[in-house]
């Protein structure tokens, strides 16, 4: 029964009018479980859409008035799901099944040592004196501890093979939850006739090894959900609003609506979408839209949620408040792009829609045609378990996860954190790059130009009166500073900083604040700003540098076939420069998140798949979007969970060093793949004609697992040209970083 939950004050409104809901869906274990999900939902009267995010195990529901919440609530328990309220529930509920999920993990490992040492005296003792009474004292024991471990360590399997059953459905945990059942049953019946041979340690084994895959991928999975549902953080979760007497009162930022003005004091972060009614500041939109550079506010001027404010205080008046801000369209892209990209079905999966029912046809097929050629029931049931276990999926299980194991491990050396384990499965298709600029082709934080003939005691007075302003731009002048603080420093909204230094007036501000002019030696498309000591005066450029080896990872990138392009939030002028310096010729700028994602649509309607690359909160759509993605570890929490990978350092090395890793991956993948179904070809007969035991049959089965991780092991491996290009690409960019320094 579901909990006594009242799901209508969980209903909203979508923006058709629609009512509206989200659920948090426990008991999904593979993608065959959406198509399930979403067209048993979509069947009920009235529900217009049904869409299930695999990564959240979020479900948004639409409806018009022909049904309710409860009813949606109760056709997900027909289906065998139960459905709660999407809120922090789900990540404790998330948790609290990563626990579980250890805790099945250690009994059957405790479970399957024991076995294995009572298993082993008997494999020896049947060779040499054993007594058939020690042997099956052994075996009691054995079956002592493996009867309960499989009980709790299986449940995982078995309430999963039951879902798949009352639904109509087979998936790859039913052969497995049969398997041992029979295993395990056969091994007690083995053991009462004192035979000589028992499969308590291969049943227990199996388990110990799906268990392990299985709590590795839910807790890679349940790491990108916790840190996904942080989006809304970035617009904090309180805000100042002005009453009709003009004090500012705390309120959820929930509350606020069109029409409401609210105070944004310097530092804090906008609360909602708005104008400017009075004041004067810079905002840092970089998480938002992707500008590189503070964007100056006046009285009219547009600001979004999420941005940070600067030196001033800004009176607002709200245009877009609750959940129809910047941040909240971002969120909704982001969750239909997530659910676009969960139709992906996985390599193994797609096998094992036609495995499992092949495999149950098998082994039914061979007990009835012993027993209608005379064999008597024991002899044919024994036979249907060696099917059974020379034909369970261990090794069509391991094939994927293997590989994806072994060349995650290279791809961490090489400085990648792999979030999705499917990454390099799509990654290996990919035949187009799409780079984000802000962040991401440049480094994340700005860089000092100097015009010709600086001079380095000037530049380091003006660090000293840099450290006391909050303005973005002199905070990478006062990296420059050589000593403490000016004192008696006064700041000017939106003007700069000024001093007074031996009876000088020291500024730092703007061109028209310091009566300077620019010099036309600065970069094209920096930002300027100036300083004044007296009658000297310095303005100096703050321009995004590009990654020490940007242009060598493009140029490698094109040598593989692949199509390069940047699309990028920041103004033309300051993409135009990165593009033409990286050999790039298709760049785009000015996009916010819709423009990227339609971008990107357009290329998947061309037959494109593509690679994202970015980092800030605008580029968190256009990476869930597209087919694989990837994001520096200096990018925004949000952007980083919707990344299939997250990258580290200064360089852009690692991106080469998964795509190529991905296509080394997909080839072992395939390899595996085909080692299995080999072997269950040669095998499989050999079982239905009776030439194997059950015992061979876990050998057969172990030998075959072996085969595939051995093989699997090749992806750790770079190749010598891959080392050579390695190397290569590592000389070139330190000697850039050293000529930088």
């Amino acid at each position: 029964m579901a909990e006594a939950i009242d799901y209508s004050i969980f209903v909203g409104k979508a923006e058709d009018g629609l009512a509206q809901m989200s659920l948090a869906i426990d008991g999904i274990d593979c993608a065959a479980c959406i198509a399930e999900i979403e067209n048993g939902v979509k069947a009920l009267p009235g529900v217009v859409r049904a869409r299930l995010n695999y990564s959240t195990h979020r479900l948004t529901v639409a409806w018009r008035e022909e049904t309710t919440p409860d009813v949606v609530v109760r056709q997900l328990e027909v289906l065998g799901y139960r459905a709660h309220p999407f809120a922090g529930r789900a990540e404790e509920n998330e948790a609290r099944h990563a626990r579980w999920l250890l805790r099945c993990l250690g009994v059957a490992g405790f479970a399957a040592m024991n076995i294995m040492l009572l298993s082993v005296s008997v494999w020896s003792g049947n060779v040499t004196d054993i007594t058939p009474e020690t042997r099956d004292f052994f075996h009691w024991i054995s079956a002592l501890i493996a009867l309960p471990a499989a009980a709790y360590a299986g449940q995982p399997f078995f309430q999963s093979a039951v879902r798949a059953i009352r639904s109509g459905r087979l998936n790859m945990d039913v052969p497995i939850t049969i398997g041992v059942t029979l295993a395990l049953g056969m091994s007690v019946f083995e053991t009462a006739l004192s035979r000589e041979h028992a499969y308590f340690d291969s049943a227990i084994m199996l388990l110990f090894f799906l268990l392990a895959g299985r709590y590795l991928d839910h807790e890679a999975r349940r790491r990108t959900r916790a840190t996904a549902g942080n989006i809304a953080a970035l617009r904090g979760e309180m805000a100042h609003r002005l009453g009709a007497d003009g004090v500012p009162v705390l309120v959820p930022v929930q509350a606020l609506k069109a029409g409401d003005t609210i105070l944004v004091q310097p530092g804090e972060r906008v609360a909602a979408d708005g104008v400017v009614a009075s004041g004067l500041s810079a905002v840092d939109e970089s998480l938002v839209t992707g500008e590189t550079l503070p964007r100056p506010l006046k009285a009219g001027d547009p600001v979004y949620a999420g941005s940070l404010n600067g030196e001033g205080a800004l009176h607002l008046t709200v245009t877009a408040g609750g959940e129809n801000t910047l941040v909240d369209d971002v969120q909704r892209l982001l969750d239909g792009a997530l659910a676009e990209k969960g139709a992906y079905v996985r390599l193994a999966d797609r096998v094992a829609r036609l495995y499992a029912p092949m495999v149950h046809l098998t082994a039914l097929v061979s007990a009835i045609g012993w027993i209608l050629a005379g064999a008597g029931v024991h002899d044919a049931v024994m036979i249907a378990v060696a099917v059974l276990i020379i034909t369970c999926p261990c090794a069509l299980a391991l094939a994927v996860p293997a590989v994806q194991v072994t060349a995650t491990g290279r791809l961490f050396r090489a400085g990648l954190l792999v979030n999705a384990g499917d990454m390099l499965e799509r990654l290996a298709l990919v035949d187009t790059v799409v780079f984000d600029k802000t962040g991401t082709l440049t480094l994340p934080e700005p860089a000092l130009a100097l015009p010709r003939g600086a001079d380095p005691a000037l530049v380091a007075l003006a660090g000293r009166l840099a450290l006391s302003s909050r303005h973005p731009l002199a905070r990478v002048v006062a990296q420059r500073a050589d000593g403490a603080p000016l004192e008696n420093v006064t700041e000017l909204s939106g003007q700069g900083v000024e001093a007074v230094l031996d009876g000088r007036v020291l500024r730092l501000g703007s061109l028209a604040f310091c009566d300077a002019v620019a010099p036309a030696t600065l970069p094209a498309g920096a930002s300027l700003i100036a300083f004044r000591h007296g009658t000297q005066s310095l303005v100096m450029g703050i321009e995004q540098a590009l990654r020490p080896d940007a242009r060598q990872v493009v140029e490698a990138l094109k040598a593989r076939g692949l199509d390069v392009r940047i699309l990028s939030g920041d103004r033309a002028a300051a993409v135009q420069p990165v593009a033409a310096a990286l050999g790039i010729a298709v760049a785009e700028a000015g996009l916010k998140p819709a423009g990227k994602i339609a971008v990107l649509d357009a290329l998947k309607a061309r037959g494109r798949r593509v690679l994202m690359v970015g980092d800030g909160l605008n580029d968190a759509p256009a990476l869930a979007a597209a087919a694989v993605s990837l994001s520096p570890a200096s990018g925004a929490a949000v952007t980083q969970a919707q990344a299939d990978a997250v990258f580290l350092g200064r360089r852009l090395g690692p991106v080469l060093s998964a795509v190529d890793g991905s296509r080394t991956a997909a080839l072992l993948m395939r390899q595996n793949l085909a080692i299995a179904v080999l072997y269950n070809v040669i095998a499989v007969p050999l079982a239905i004609a009776g030439l194997v035991t059950p015992l061979v049959a876990a050998l057969a089965m172990s030998g075959s697992s072996i085969l595939v991780t051995v093989n699997a092991l090749r992806a750790a491996r770079p190749g010598r040209k891959d080392e050579a290009n390695d190397a290569r690409r590592g000389a070139e960019a330190d000697a850039l970083e050293e000529v930088a320094a």
